[in-house]
């Protein structure tokens, strides 16, 4: 797991912390802020396995064949 996989994790649960808060709450703007954050995260938890799975196939060749 590399840094962007943790950090995207993060934002994952510090958004949907926000998210829900902003629902109890009646906040839309603390919600949509916490959509986006969770959304970031995502992505960038998505980015940190594609490089997860770069790095693997660097170093086995074979698991890196189509």
């Amino acid at each position: 797991m590399n840094k962007d996989r943790a950090a995207g994790a993060a934002k994952e649960a510090v958004g949907g912390i926000k998210e829900k808060a902003g629902k109890a709450f009646g906040d839309k703007k603390t919600e949509m802020e916490g959509k986006a954050k969770k959304t970031e995260g995502k992505v960038q938890n998505a980015v940190g396995g594609a490089e997860d799975a770069v790095d693997e196939a660097a170093r086995d060749p074979e698991k890196g064949r189509w």
